[in-house]
């Protein structure tokens, strides 16, 4: 007898269908799995006879095959235990074929029949809205998040014994009620108010929050760059549903556990140094999103920049340009969405105190010159806003508190309706830093005394016409928070002031 079921498998941050064929007929009792299937896929024979038996099933002992369709696919993981199991019954007439139609079943099983949460399960429900099924069967660990997606219903599973009982009519299950924001988006972020002095730095952080710009801080240990990195995510406005949906499902494919629901926060990644690239920008030979990725919709803060790996902070430039990343493999080409403000942060020398007037810096030039250097031109071009954060006084230690985030929240996002109404709802990236040629030369027009101004902030640093483009679209964003429609004089001004890395080299 032939029985299907549809299940499903990690395909990037989306879930590719996967039909699950079981022939049982007379020969040497044995189960063969074909359809190209990697060691946990094809362990879940074991894992299957055994949660069956354990379940109350006794299968006459027959040859199996079990075919994975599409053939060429590669399926990975543990979400093809369940789908396999019940196909199994099926032909062997334990249960209705018909039941297991116009359904999606994923879920891992242990020996005795439980069934283990799967990654990856919003992607999952999704996959299931796509295909129009009535229902997906899921973990139970993992069914609040894909029924936060609210398409498609989600039935919450512990066992294959409840799983079939629930097909059969037994004792049906109820779907799953979709949960409010996980956990992890409610709560305080750290406030701008914290922080004392640095007035150029918090001017730096309301632009590059303003407008989605990439923003570079360089200073002494102890002026505040981190304290001042970890308060961007509290000045952008909060995640769309769409943009929610993106982040969840990129963290549902490496979380240790499920996510509870919809993630709300926008994400906030500082990884180490000594990350990978493939750790960075994803990879590895069963690709899977980097920090990059994970830091989607959100700030990815790369603190001691010239202390990453050269080759690794040069693979950032395809997401810097693209918003995401792609992945080749021989049998795999794979792209990760990873639009990112990126915000870093490094000394002004390999002893980090280059113009502290309370600290000498013994640091040769030619030293100075080959630590900056770790950091490429290209690179460095992709970066919006170089900014000096100087060491803070003690008067500035000891005065009271700066405006509020909620304050400068407030003007970010008068900015960023002032972009969405310019480039229109149906825009990727409704923000000034993601203008192309086109929209650069429509939306960025200068007067005769702006251009000349360009004209001599050009020859005198040195710019490459990459730095000339984000200097023009820093100052559309300042002009943005200004509310002026022209870009006037004083924005030019300002955005050429925050390029302060090409005045160093020149100089």
């Amino acid at each position: 007898m032939l029985a299907r079921a549809t299940a499903a498998t990690p395909w990037g941050i989306d879930a590719r269908p996967v039909q699950v064929e079981v022939d049982v007929h007379n020969g040497m009792p044995q189960v063969q799995i074909v359809g190209l299937a990697d060691a946990a896929v094809r362990e879940s024979r074991e894992r299957v006879r055994a949660a069956i038996k354990n379940c109350g099933f006794d299968l006459p002992p027959k040859s199996v095959i079990i075919n994975l369709a599409p053939a060429d696919l590669r399926k990975e993981g543990n979400h093809l235990d369940l789908a396999i199991a019940l196909a199994q019954l099926a032909a062997h007439d334990q249960i209705p074929l018909e039941v297991l139609d116009g359904r999606l079943l994923c879920g891992e099983l242990g020996l005795d029949g439980a069934i283990r949460p799967v990654r990856g399960g919003l992607s999952i429900a999704d996959l299931g809205r796509r295909l129009g099924v009535r229902e997906v069967l899921l973990p139970a660990a993992s069914a609040p998040e894909a029924a936060s997606l609210g398409a498609v219903p989600v039935i919450a599973v512990r066992s294959l014994a409840e799983a079939i009982h629930h097909l059969l009519g037994a004792a049906p299950l109820p779907a799953v009620v979709a949960p409010p924001l996980a956990a992890d988006a409610v709560g305080s972020v750290p406030d701008l108010s914290e922080v004392r002095g640095q007035e150029t730095a918090k001017r730096a952080l309301e632009v590059a929050a303003a407008g989605g710009h990439n923003l570079l801080f360089i200073g002494p240990p102890g002026s505040g760059k981190t304290m001042l990195a970890r308060r961007l995510p509290g000045l952008l406005p909060p995640l769309t549903l769409a943009e929610s949906i993106e982040v969840t499902k990129i963290h549902s494919l490496v979380a240790e556990e499920p996510p509870a629901g919809l993630l709300g926060r926008r994400p906030f990644r500082s990884p180490h140094t000594g990350i990978s690239t493939a750790g960075l920008v994803g990879g590895g030979s069963s690709p899977r999103p980097g920090e990059a990725s994970l830091a989607h919709n959100g700030v990815l803060f790369l603190d001691e920049l010239p202390e990453f790996r050269r080759d690794t902070l040069e693979a950032l430039r395809q997401p810097l340009e693209e918003g995401h990343v792609t992945v080749v493999r021989v049998r795999a080409h794979l792209q990760f969405p990873a639009r990112f403000s990126l915000l870093a942060a490094m000394n002004p020398c390999p002893c980090g105190h280059l113009g502290d007037p309370r600290h000498d810096c013994r640091c040769p030039p030619p030293l100075v010159e080959r630590y900056r250097s770790r950091i490429s031109g290209p690179l460095l071009d992709r970066i919006d806003l170089h900014v000096e954060v100087p060491a803070v006084g003690l008067r500035e230690l000891r005065g009271g508190p700066g405006e509020p985030t909620a304050a400068v929240a407030a003007r970010v996002a008068m900015a960023r309706h002032r972009q969405r109404e310019r480039f229109g709802a149906a825009a990727p990236t409704p923000v000034n830093a993601a203008m192309g040629p086109e929209a650069l030369r429509r939306h960025c027009a200068v007067d005769p005394a702006g251009r000349a101004l360009l004209d001599r902030a050009f020859e005198k640093l040195g710019l490459s016409a990459r730095a000339l483009d984000r200097i023009l679209k820093v100052a559309r964003t300042l002009a943005d928070l200004a509310g002026s429609d022209p870009i006037r004089a004083p924005h030019l001004a300002e955005a050429i002031q925050y390029r302060s890395l090409d005045r160093r080299i020149v100089e």
